[in-house]
Parts: C-alpha cells; sequence; structure tokens
C-alpha cells in the first residue's frame, strides 16, 4: 500500500484516514483500492475492532471523486468498483462514524451517507454537485441522501447544488451533531469511547437489524427482528455479574 489510507487501531477503535491532503482527499481509483483492504481486514477484526472511524487528513474531509485521476486514464478495478466499497462500509459489523470537517462534495457525502453516524465540524460543507457536471449519482447519493434526510430536503441538495454547512447538516438530520472544528477529533472519539465500552456483540447486532430491517413494513421488521436477533452474547454473565458489584 501508498499510504492513500492510513489504518490506526486503538482501545478497539479503527480509524481510516483518507491520506491525499495536498489533494483535499480526491477520491481517486488507487484511494479506493486501498479503502477496500482495510474495510476486508476490518470486516474479519471482530474480535479487536468494536468501532470504526472515518476521517480526512489536512483541511478537508474529502473534496469528492478524483475528475482529474479519471481524466488521465486511472480506473478501478471495475466498473462498480467505488459503489460496492460503499456498500462495504455499510456491511461493515462494526459501526462506523464519519468525522466530517472542511469539503464533503458529492463522491464524499456518498462516502459519508454509507456510515451509521457523522459527527461534523462547523467548516463542514456538504453538497450534491453531480449537476454541475451533467452527472448522474451511481454510488448511491440517490438512495441514501433521502433515506437519511427525506425526499424533500434531498431533492432541495440534490436539485440546487447547494453547499450545506455543519450546523444546518445537523439540523436536517444529515449530521448527529456538529461541534467546533478544534472539537472534532475529541468529539468522534468519545462516541467511539461510549460505543466500545459496550457489548460488541450488541453493537453488531444493533446494526444488522435497523439495516435489514429498513427494507421491511414495520410488521416484517418487528418479525425480523423476532426471528434473528441473536439473542444475548458471551459476555452477558460477567456484564451482569459487574452490574451487581457495583450495586
Amino acid at each position: 500500500m501508498t499510504g492513500l489510507v492510513l489504518r490506526e487501531e486503538n482501545g478497539g477503535v479503527a480509524t481510516l484516514t483518507l491520506n491525499r491532503p495536498e489533494a483535499l482527499n480526491a477520491l481517486s481509483p488507487a484511494l479506493f483500492v486501498e479503502l477496500r483492504a482495510h474495510l476486508d481486514a476490518i470486516a474479519a477484526a471482530t474480535e479487536s475492532v468494536g468501532c470504526v472511524i472515518l476521517q480526512g487528513a489536512g483541511r478537508s474531509f474529502s473534496a469528492g471523486n478524483d475528475i482529474r485521476a479519471i481524466q488521465a486514464g486511472e480506473r478501478a478495478p471495475s466498473p462498480t468498483f467505488q459503489a460496492e466499497t460503499l456498500d462495504a462500509i455499510e456491511a461493515l459489523p462494526q459501526p462506523v462514524i464519519a468525522s466530517v470537517h472542511g469539503h464533503c462534495y458529492t463522491g464524499a457525502l456518498e462516502l459519508a451517507l454509507a456510515c451509521d453516524l457523522l459527527i461534523c465540524a462547523e467548516s463542514a460543507r456538504f453538497a450534491d454537485t453531480h449537476g454541475k457536471w451533467s452527472m448522474t449519482p451511481t454510488w448511491g447519493m440517490s438512495q441514501r441522501l433521502p433515506r437519511r434526510i427525506g425526499p424533500l430536503k434531498a431533492k432541495e441538495m440534490m436539485f440546487s447544488g447547494r453547499p450545506v454547512a455543519g450546523p444546518e447538516a445537523t439540523a436536517i438530520g444529515l449530521a448527529n451533531r456538529c461541534v467546533a472544528d478544534a472539537d472534532l477529533a475529541t468529539a468522534t472519539t468519545a462516541l467511539a469511547a461510549e460505543m466500545v465500552a459496550n457489548s460488541w456483540h450488541t453493537l453488531r447486532a444493533d446494526k444488522r437489524l435497523v439495516n435489514e430491517g429498513q427494507q421491511y413494513t414495520l410488521a416484517e421488521g418487528l418479525a425480523y427482528e423476532r426471528r434473528t436477533s441473536p439473542g444475548a452474547g458471551p459476555d452477558m454473565a460477567e456484564r451482569l455479574q459487574g452490574f451487581g458489584a457495583k450495586n
């Protein structure tokens, strides 16, 4: 690997950093190849990784798809490789937190939408600029954005291309919360720590049940939960014993 995506693991949290700061972390095909390799490794590491943070180095999360790389003839391993990589983020057993500052445009917004949670800085700017270039979405914008913020707001973002700042992103439900830029890393790390302090068995089950349940009606989803919920985890007895000791 060339270091286009960096991985650090600490305390059960794997942090993936898009590492092309000189290009505002533009999403080149080569970057996607490295990202997929890290995702595949993390998916198989459920005993050592309980949560994932996705962030960008430098001034921005990511400016979006790397048009210059495409113009230069750089190609992904398959026509749908990037979209499938976003699917792989969504399908990770572990919850994923997007930590966003600066630009988060178009392909980068699609990348962030594949994550389970999103903490943003006041400097964050979210936009769908497909329309500026006469392009149409193929990485999930038309499906994930309306599901996140509702069709009305999603259509406004998609039709206008208007950047949405961090505070507004939180107000419309695109982000969980917006913090000062200086507090972004701390807030993201604190949320990840809260999550990994809980049962990883439950985290994985909750993610699967919520994501899969969105495909069903309420009645079907309730039946799906009853049918497939995995039940108590291997650490339940220890956790209950610890609760008794505290009380």
